[in-house]
């Protein structure tokens, strides 16, 4: 495997050139004071450092060792205990923390390249510092101000980590279905009871202590959704001046033993009359843990980015040194043996779709990352209300098309190395091993393709797609003539997508099946459209740069393979989705 290289020039050609996020900055109280663009050139690079220098040589060894559990007791990989103090001196836990409460308080934009950089080098490690920022941000948004003040400032500098407990064994994505108790104590607090699966970092060494985010349901609680609380339940309690008292009623019953991310511990957590207090009110409990969700979900899409980097890095070094045969047009290297494969068609056809895809995701990301920071600080109520409904719309495309696209360049990279991304020792097959979760954790593809064609789209009556298309049609029509073997095929995209909704719309009236038959192919064909979207505006910055640095060669010629070869998918996906859902239903359960 090659070393991992940061791809900062990317990162700032993306921030700077593509979005000019220090306009944006300047104009958004609370971000002007903290952050330009030569800040954080110099937080990516330190992050970039960090990540190649102190984490990404632990990926091989740590998923080979994996995670042990004793007792009880959950011990990390080696190296990984002072490779998370390393990172958590840094301020990397906090980058995109409260800074009252000694976060560095950072934009989504910024957290968002660092998240990649982490994820790229370990997979594994980069989900303790995302559950822990992801924990502060609920209890930030919804706790008390005691328990933000007696937590909070221990876990932003990585003294402490997080974790949230949702699902159950008999639950998975349908909350509404827990059984986790609490019941109420005289001083306030709660007795927590009951066993949650799927805990990522539930138990482990890094940190003296652990603090939980757990659904539970009050004795008086309705049925369902609506009768969900949100409790914070620390590993170890915690005395009034910050000490660390006994240790709480809950343990790790066990881990699971999975097909990746094993230097990541996946506990089972039991909790038996745990001390825990609420987070928010009674029964809001969904959605004060949606708030770190819904980041959560775009930090889901950037790990399937960032595997995909990470796999493309090792594809293309190997595709240049690799000697096999010789190029269909004659000897490419005479002197030699014979070409590197990267003179063949094929090979060329998939590390063109790795960067194609890898760029756009990146894009894409960074531009969700930014309706995020619009919505959280601007003062412009109708600019942030905008922001906010393109969060919510874009949200479930991060998460499904991002990570199913991870899964398509790491199989990409693999296939490149031949019988050589079989072995392990290569780590492409690492790589796809660990990527296959982003599919799954945090509502499964499935449900956020669900998500969207139903709740965004089918609920807002369209509302929220017609404020994205008519982004892109504004965009289109200031364009450029020299832009137009872009913005030409990026319009066919959009008269494509827009008749896929209205048709979805129509038929969502008539039948409860329709939305979830066509939701998965929906979702696909919406995110090759905005990453065409992101590609158009991608070339329109490059245009004309050619002469001035490589990099806009490549950036334009990756440009070109996305609509020529990448783009074209939206069409048979568009049949797919307008077959409808009788033939689904055709087979009773006894005919599977």
């Amino acid at each position: 495997m090659s070393d991992y290289k940061a791809p900062l020039r990317d990162m700032r050609f993306v921030l700077n050139e593509v979005f000019e996020v220090s306009r944006l900055w300047a104009g958004l109280p609370g971000l002007a004071e903290v952050i330009d663009e030569e800040t954080a050139a110099a937080i990516l690079e330190e992050a970039g450092k960090i990540s190649a220098a102190v984490v990404a040589p632990l990926n091989r060894s740590s998923d080979e060792q994996g995670c042990t559990w004793s007792n009880g007791a959950v011990q990390a990989p080696d190296g990984f205990v002072g490779a998370y103090q390393a990172f958590a001196e840094g301020g990397w836990v906090g980058v995109g923390g409260d800074p009252q409460f000694g976060g560095m308080g950072m934009p989504k934009a910024i957290s968002a390249q660092v998240e990649e950089m982490v994820n790229s080098a370990s997979l594994s490690f980069g989900l303790y510092p995302m559950l822990t920022a992801g924990a502060c941000l609920s209890i930030n948004a919804h706790a008390s101000e005691a328990l933000k003040q007696k937590y909070l400032p221990s876990m932003y500098t990585g003294v402490w980590t997080g974790s949230m407990c949702l699902t159950e064994a008999h639950a998975g994505t349908d909350l509404g279905l827990i059984r986790t108790r609490a019941e109420p104590q005289a001083d306030g607090s709660f007795k927590i009871s009951g066993s949650k699966i799927f805990i990522t970092g539930g138990e482990h060494d890094l940190t003296e202590n652990i603090i939980h985010l757990v659904l539970a349901r009050l004795p008086d609680a309705p049925a369902g959704p609506k009768g969900i609380s949100l409790f914070l339940v620390p590993k170890v309690l915690v005395n009034d001046d910050g000490s660390l008292g006994e240790h709480n009623a809950l343990s790790c019953g066990s881990i699971e033993h999975k097909m990746g991310i094993k230097a990541s511990a996946t506990c089972v957590m039991n909790f038996d009359q745990a001390s825990g207090w609420i987070v928010d009110a009674p029964n809001k409990g969904l959605a004060a843990m949606f708030t770190m969700m819904n980041y959560e979900r775009l930090g889901v899409g950037i790990q399937g980015l960032a595997l995909g980097e990470r796999s493309y890095q090792n594809a293309v070094e190997y595709a240049r040194d690799r000697l096999q045969s010789r190029a269909p047009t004659g000897a490419q290297h005479p002197d030699k043996t014979a070409d590197p494969i990267i003179v063949h068609p094929d090979v060329r056809r998939m590390l063109l779709t790795m960067k194609a895809l890898n760029e756009g995701g990146r894009a894409f990301s960074s531009y969700v990352a930014l309706q995020l920071d619009t919505a959280k600080y601007s003062d412009d109520a109708p600019t942030r209300s905008r922001a906010e409904q393109l969060v919510s719309l874009l949200t479930p495309v991060a998460k499904a098309f991002m990570t199913d696209m991870g899964l398509e360049t790491t199989v990409h990279g693999q296939q490149i190395f031949g019988g050589h991304g079989y072995i392990r020792e290569w780590g492409q097959e690492q790589l796809v091993r660990d990527v296959r979760i982003t599919q799954i954790y945090e509502g499964t593809n499935g449900i956020q393709s669900l998500d969207l064609a139903g709740r965004k789209i089918v609920g807002s009556g369209g509302a929220l797609y017609r404020l994205f298309a008519d982004e892109i049609r504004h965009f289109t029509a200031n364009a450029g003539a020299e832009l137009g073997e872009f913005t030409q095929p990026l319009n066919v995209a959009v008269d494509t997508l827009d008749e896929l909704t209205a048709w979805l719309l129509d038929r969502a009236q008539g039948s409860p099946n329709e939305i979830g038959a066509a939701s998965v192919d929906y979702l696909q064909v919406f995110g090759y459209t905005a990453y065409a979207y992101m590609w158009a505006r991608m070339a329109s910055v490059a245009m004309g740069k050619q002469a001035e640095d490589d990099f806009y060669i490549s950036k334009l010629g990756t440009a070109r393979f996305y609509f020529a070869r990448l783009l074209p998918r939206i069409h048979s996906l568009s049949a797919s989705a307008k077959a409808g859902s009788e033939s689904l239903y055709e087979l009773d359960a006894a005919h599977f």
